[in-house]
């Protein structure tokens, strides 16, 4: 006689995939994760934005005070930082610029130059993340120290 065995009702039930439950508690821990991260990095983006912008206005400075020793005089508010970039005038022993290339502040805008400076020869500022002048956090201006 032939005997057939009837399936356990366990093997019906066991199919591959996830269940509603556990796709929701992954999701749910995914979103609560990405809650702390963006709480510990986000504000931590815009000092390092800062920073960088304080690093090359730093850069900027020391390329300016190259420029004044070779030429004895800072460039006028007219040209600006470009030259900077603009190989000297001629009967200069330097045959390129001061700096390969002009940055721009971390929100993608140019740095400002003014001569004479508010309490120097000179200023090199970027307006900050609002690209108005003056502004608060992270809206200031931020200047070279």
């Amino acid at each position: 006689m032939a005997s057939t065995v009837a399936p356990k009702p366990s093997d019906v039930e066991n199919r591959n995939g996830f269940t509603l439950v556990e796709m929701m508690v992954t999701l749910f821990i995914l979103a609560l994760l990405t809650t702390i991260v963006a709480i510990n990095v986000l504000p931590n983006q815009d000092k390092a934005m800062v920073q960088k912008a304080k690093a090359d206005i730093a850069v900027l400075g020391q390329a300016l005070e190259t420029y004044r020793l070779d030429n004895l005089r800072y460039p006028d508010a007219g040209i600006g930082l470009q030259a900077l970039v603009s190989p000297p005038s001629a009967g200069s022993v330097r045959t390129q610029g001061y700096i390969k290339k002009l940055p721009n502040d971390p929100w993608n805008r140019p740095y400002q130059y003014s001569n004479p400076g508010r309490n120097g020869a000179f200023d090199i500022y970027s307006l900050g993340a609002d690209g108005a002048p003056g502004g608060e956090n992270e809206n200031a201006d931020i200047y070279g120290e």
